[in-house]
């Protein structure tokens, strides 16, 4: 096989019988993916529920003295209350991120990685359920923060969720663990 197709991935009939032989081995790890994302988003969605029945519009709860506390603030826009005028946008940013991580889902055989979409997902699928069913509207809601670390911004569970699924992501990346279960080292 020629150099060039070898790089560019032109099929012959060899590559085809190898095919099969690379492919990992192993179950694909879609449930640990949907058994995690089911876990994260049932965690926000409980906690916004309790947040907006017992807290909202009521003085903050102190947690651990000034350091942190409870407070039930809705967020129109991103991180840190950033682009307000653009909900719409983040709800199809969300939408988006949900539709990749269901299709990369068909090749998932890595359980770190199962693990760390399953938190995207869950936290994506936590902040779209608040865009499409909160005030002021459909594709138009507010999301629910509610954990207020002094000198930081106000957050919730989904965020966590995304940020620690992200931060998984990035880890796995440097250690060359790709999601079908392959290890490349660079």
């Amino acid at each position: 096989m020629a150099e060039a197709e070898r790089i560019i991935g032109t099929p012959d009939v060899d590559d085809e019988a190898a095919a099969p032989a690379e492919q990992p081995k192993g179950k694909r790890r879609i449930a640990a993916l949907l058994a995690v994302a089911l876990v994260a988003y049932l965690l926000d969605l409980g906690s916004k529920m309790l947040v907006v029945a017992k807290l909202e519009h009521h003085e903050p709860i102190q947690v651990i003295g000034d350091l942190l506390r409870f407070v039930a603030v809705r967020n129109p826009g991103a991180a840190f209350g950033i682009g307000e005028a653009f909900t719409a946008i983040f709800t199809l940013i969300a939408a988006t991120v949900i539709v990749v991580i269901v299709r990369l889902a068909r090749k998932l055989y890595s359980l770190p990685w199962a693990i760390a979409l399953g938190l995207l997902l869950g936290g994506a699928l936590g902040n779209l359920t608040d865009r499409i069913f909160r005030s002021p509207g459909v594709f138009e809601g507010a999301v629910v923060d509610f954990i207020a670390p002094a000198h930081f911004a106000v957050f919730n569970l989904a965020d966590s969720a995304i940020v620690c699924g992200g931060f998984l992501i990035v880890i796995l990346s440097f250690k060359g663990l790709d999601p079908d279960g392959t290890v490349h080292k660079d």
